[in-house]
This record gives C-alpha cells, structure tokens and sequence, in this order.
C-alpha cells in the first residue's frame, strides 16, 4: 500500500534505538525525509546511517536523513531541533519512561522529572508544530506512550500519571480546530517490545524474584497471549499507518499494540 507521504518531513524523538528507531525506519522505507533526535551522538550516527541505507534497499525515492544529538525534554534540545525549521508534516513524540519503584520513596523532584517528559514535553513539541500543520492542510502527530495508560502498572507509577495526563491533554486538543485542517493526533501505546527497556526491566525483576533472566523472559512472554514480544519494525509499520493519507479519519485515538495482553473489552 501507498502510504502516500512520500516527500513529507518527519520528526521522530528517541530514534537512535528501539521503537523510536523503528518508527524512523518504516517512515523513510516510505519516502519521508527524517530528522532524528536522540541524546547518543554515536548511536544517533549509526542509526542514521542504517536509516539510510534502509531507504536505499526499499526503492524509495531518495529522503534526507538529518541526526540532532541532544534531550528533547530540555528547552535547549528542542532549540537545536527547530533550529532547522518547525516545518514538519509529521511529529513522533517519545521520551524514555521514568524508573520504576515505589510512590512512597519518590520525591516531588521525581514526580517533576517525570511530567516534563513525558507530558509537557510532547505538549511542547505539538505546540511548536500543530498550527503550521494546520496551515499547510496536512499534519500527523503520533505520540508514543505506554499500554499502562490502559492497564496501570503498580510499579510504574510516575509513567502511569505522566503518560495518563499527556492522553487527557491529546484528547482535547485532537479534536480542536486543527482537526477539521488535516491534522491528526494520536498516541500509540506499545506493550512488551523487544527493546534495551524491557530487557533493563526484566533483569530488574530477575534480580528481585531470585529467578534467572531467561525464566523471567520466558514468562513474561507466554503472559502475552501471542506467545511472543512484539518487534519494533511491526510497531513501526502501526506508526507509519497512522501517519498516512489512509488514517486522515482517526484522531484523538489510543492505539494499543500488545499482543492481546488487555484483557478488557473496551
């Protein structure tokens, strides 16, 4: 399928690696030029590189792909961003979650740390784009957020209420003006992906169950109805989706991406 964003520019955050990478990938195997932000100089060269070169084994007419070392979630970061224009036709936010642990040893400095990054950055990031979106007739901004959005994870508060109240926002602003101007925003919410996150959480829970990584691994995946954890090139492909001329029709959307592990209806 044409996806029919071929020669648009995208910004995609926390590209060097992972589901940010993944996005990126499936976006320039699209034809969309790519400017990608991660604060990993070296890793960021190398992601752009294969980014490239994956452009290149996908036919596409030739994109550009630009790489800005630096955190998003500081002004400075997005300064060095935008720098290079704020003319973007897609917007992909996504920022590391905060740590895991209990509520009742963080501090209001956690909590702070937490909402900056995971919500008042994409707000900034959607507020810096979204109206020259409006005013061009086409926009796209995925956010990425997490499925405790839907199913909260005890330990995983300071995501569970940073990423809860960037959907609250979205949901509002989705349906604004910018809608009816061909601009569309949505989250996309990944479960269990195999990424350098997952593997950092399950040695975590290795270490405090007494169980070695692979027993943990290996439960936690047959916990997934699939059987298996999702890869980030098929997270990217739902991310490219989104940002096509087929998906002008859904905004203010939740996307889960989790293998059935939901166990709601709803």
């Amino acid at each position: 399928m044409d996806l029919g964003i071929a020669g648009k520019t995208a910004l995609v955050c926390g590209a060097s690696k992972g589901l940010g990478y993944g996005c990126a990938e499936a976006l320039v195997r699209e034809g969309v030029n790519v400017v990608i932000v991660a604060r990993g100089a070296e890793a960021l060269e190398a992601a752009a590189k294969q980014l490239a070169d994956a452009a290149t084994a996908a036919g596409t007419p030739a994109p550009f792909v630009k790489a800005v070392a630096a955190d998003i979630t500081t002004e400075a970061g997005r300064a060095a961003v935008f720098a290079l224009g704020h003319a973007f036709d897609i917007v992909v936010t996504n920022a590391g979650g905060p740590p895991p642990g209990d509520f009742r040893n963080w501090e209001r400095e956690d909590w702070i740390k937490a909402v900056d990054a995971n919500m008042l950055t994409p707000i900034e990031l959607i507020k810096a784009t979204v109206d020259g979106m409006a005013e061009r007739g086409f926009g796209r901004i995925v956010n990425i957020t997490s499925s405790s959005v839907k199913s909260p994870i005890e330990v995983l508060g300071l995501s569970n209420g940073a990423r809860s109240g960037l959907t609250g926002f979205v949901a509002g602003v989705a349906r604004s003006g910018v809608a009816g101007k061909g601009v569309t925003i949505n989250n996309l919410l990944p479960g269990s992906f195999e990424t350098d996150r997952l593997k950092g959480t399950m040695s975590g829970a290795a270490q405090k169950s007494g169980l070695d990584f692979d027993t943990v691994w290996e439960n936690r995946k047959k916990a997934v109805p699939a059987r298996r954890f999702g890869t980030p090139a098929e997270f990217g492909a739902i991310c490219a989706f989104l940002c096509s001329v087929q998906a002008g029709y859904m905004t203010g959307q939740n996307v889960l991406a989790d293998g059935g592990a939901y166990p709601g209806t709803y």
